[in-house]
């Protein structure tokens, strides 16, 4: 039985979070770990969404810290289905921050991608429904993805290259 492809406006998610003191770190920023931690979640929930069950977090990629975030702003985190395999999908994901006592643009604070997996009950990877892409900029977004795939792929096997060159020394 073939699933049938899904676009990614079909699962696209933005969370929103006034960041507060328990959130920051010795800076008295918020710390790196919370907006991770919210890019995690909400990028798990899109990866679900678009295969219809639970997905796990396999990768994260590119994770870029543009901006300091500040106790009292609103963080928006906005995430998105990039490309989609057999079983694994990339998630895109921006977030941005504005203020919570100011009508101000939201400025880009940081972006990554992550790699999640479908699983099904037992834990082993499960088959997800294809991407859709819709419109020119999902259709350059999937190609980037594929790039990054490309590279993560090129590093793993230049990696067991030189462990296995070392294993045999």
């Amino acid at each position: 039985m073939t699933t049938p492809g899904r676009p990614p406006s079909a699962s696209q998610l933005t969370v929103s979070q006034i960041m507060d003191q328990h959130d920051t770190n010795l800076m008295g920023t918020v710390h790196g770990g919370r907006i991770l931690n919210l890019i995690d979640s909400v990028a798990g929930v899109v990866a679900a969404r678009h295969s219809e069950g639970p997905a796990v977090t396999a990768a994260m990629d590119e994770t870029l810290f543009l901006q300091a975030v500040r106790v009292g702003d609103v963080v928006h985190v906005h995430a998105r289905i990039t490309w989609v395999g057999r079983s694994s999908m990339e998630v895109a994901v921006k977030v941005t921050a504005d203020r919570w006592d100011r009508a101000v643009p939201p400025t880009t604070v940081a972006t990554s991608h992550l790699v999640m997996v479908a699983i099904d009950d037992q834990g082993d990877p499960r088959p997800v429904p294809p991407l859709l892409p819709e419109t020119d900029e999902d259709r350059e977004a999937f190609h980037h993805a594929e790039i990054r795939r490309q590279h993560r792929l090129a590093l793993r096997e230049a990696l067991a290259a030189l462990h296995a060159d070392k294993a045999s020394v």
